[in-house]
């Protein structure tokens, strides 16, 4: 009996989705946001790791996946380690920033997906719309979400005023799966 129960459950799985294979060299959280009233900084953070439970009509679908702040890349080796220090993302403490789906839904021509995001050990409910396309065999996730740092604490002590920092970011997920 147990082994009819667990065949079905194998069954049941391969029907409704199977994990995918995150591609962390193709994958990237790139993100932009103003600074100085005039200057945008745009920079992307890489090494995105975790799992995607994929199903086949996407609806269903589950995320828990993380990237380590400490690979952010701005082309500026100095604002770089400036936003890996306690100002910023401390990466000697919080070593990953992590979202972990709730809800994979349709509208539209798109999807949506709700879950939490964990920032500094703050965590915030976000949802936002993506879309799936697939080119050379491997499919290919994009999404985007404005995040107030406010919210996660991000400087909120050492750039507290908008004028050096804006409050919102443009984040634009891509998630490369093999």
């Amino acid at each position: 009996m147990h082994k009819l129960i667990l065949c079905l459950g194998f069954v049941w799985a391969g029907l409704w989705g199977h994990a995918q294979q995150i591609d962390s060299e193709e994958s990237s959280i790139q993100f932009e946001i103003g600074g100085i009233g005039w200057s945008t900084v745009e920079g992307n953070f890489k090494g995105m790791t975790g799992t995607v439970e994929l199903t086949d009509k996407v609806v269903g679908s589950s995320f828990n996946v993380c990237i380590k702040p400490s690979t952010v890349f701005t082309d500026n080796e100095e604002r770089d380690e400036h936003l890996q220090n306690e100002d910023f993302f401390n990466v000697s403490k919080y070593v990953n920033v992590c979202f972990k789906s709730s809800s994979v839904t349709k509208k539209g021509n798109e999807f949506v997906v709700k879950g939490n995001l964990t920032i500094l050990n703050v965590t915030k409910e976000i949802s936002f719309p993506f879309t799936v396309s697939e080119k050379e065999g491997k499919k290919i996730l994009q999404g985007s979400f404005e995040l107030n740092r406010f919210d996660y604490g991000l400087a909120e002590d050492s750039y507290s005023s908008t004028i050096m920092v804006d409050d919102i970011a443009e984040v634009n997920v891509i998630c490369v799966l093999k």
